[in-house]
């Protein structure tokens, strides 16, 4: 009987039990793509991933990642999670820097600790790139909100730091929590594009201590809501300094998610625009829930 471990952790949580749920096998070497994504169909999670030789390659550790769904070039919170259990339950050391070998190339996660446990771990993502605007009228259809819950002082616009989302500026909760997507009109307007999840955000938060608050929606990767987003809320660092929504040079941000399905999630957003370059930083807190192993 062979066994695959596996670990669940809850990323960017705020205690256990919230948070985005992630699992994360050990030893996947031997398994074939179509045997990762059964087991991440299995699992249901947002997001599963797969860490192949435990010895590390080219100075970092490949990993692959799959929705219930498809395979990921790069995603946020399987990305910090699994550079926790990369720490925790392979290297086994004080480490402040985990890279993962990705699809999109190596991703670097800093590591800071409390006496000997985990504190805050920190991913850098790719330079941010831009892409099409987004009509006003047609996302309010397809949200099912007025064009008068959207923040017009600011584009709707697609942005990729690895993956495409589209960035939706809204007034207040009340239209952040009216959303509803309309899958078909989603799938129209997204179909020639490179952004098919949709990241909304307004300024009013359920904790105070907070400064934004998000929703993801990603129909196409088979989750009909997120609840901690690391690839979008990167795309969302992004558009905050190409747009100067702060009117600040530099970012340093707590964005709360997932409130709305009763997984309230913390996630921390760093960023600043280096020359030409804008840097993103996306960070927050991991946490062990269980561990188990497939048996074949």
């Amino acid at each position: 009987m062979v066994s695959l471990p596996f670990y669940i952790v809850d990323v960017f949580a705020i205690s256990k039990y919230t948070g985005n749920q992630l699992a994360v096998c050990t030893d996947a070497q031997a398994l074939s793509t179509g045997e990762m994504q059964t087991i991440a169909r299995e699992i249901n999670f947002s997001e599963t991933t797969f860490i192949l030789p435990q010895q590390p390659g080219i100075h970092g550790y490949p990993v692959r990642i799959f929705t219930p769904k498809k395979e990921l070039p790069f995603a946020g919170h399987p990305t910090i999670g699994t550079a926790f259990i990369l720490q925790q339950k392979i290297i086994q050391q004080l480490v402040s820097r985990v890279n993962l070998n990705l699809p999109i190339g190596q991703i670097p996660v800093d590591i800071s600790y409390q006496e000997d446990s985990i504190d805050l771990l920190w991913m850098s993502q790719r330079p941010p790139t831009f892409h099409e605007f987004f009509n006003p009228e047609e996302v309010a259809a397809m949200l099912n909100i007025s064009v008068d819950d959207l923040d017009d002082r600011f584009p709707i616009q697609s942005v990729s730091t690895g993956i495409a989302f589209i960035i939706v500026p809204l007034k207040n909760q009340q239209s952040l929590q009216a959303c509803l997507v309309d899958v078909q009109k989603c799938e129209e307007l997204t179909k020639n594009t490179e952004a098919k999840c949709v990241l909304v955000f307004c300024p009013e938060t359920h904790d105070p201590e907070n400064d934004l608050c998000v929703r993801v929606f990603a129909h196409a990767l088979g989750v009909v809501e997120d609840p901690a987003t690391g690839s979008a809320n990167g795309c969302l660092a992004a558009y905050l300094i190409q747009y100067d929504y702060f009117a600040q040079p530099s970012i340093d941000l707590k964005v709360e998610q997932g409130y709305e399905i009763d997984r309230p999630s913390l996630l921390l957003l760093k960023a600043l625009r280096d020359q030409e370059v804008i840097q993103v930083f996306v960070g927050g807190k991991v946490i062990m829930v269980a561990q188990g192993e497939f048996v074949s």
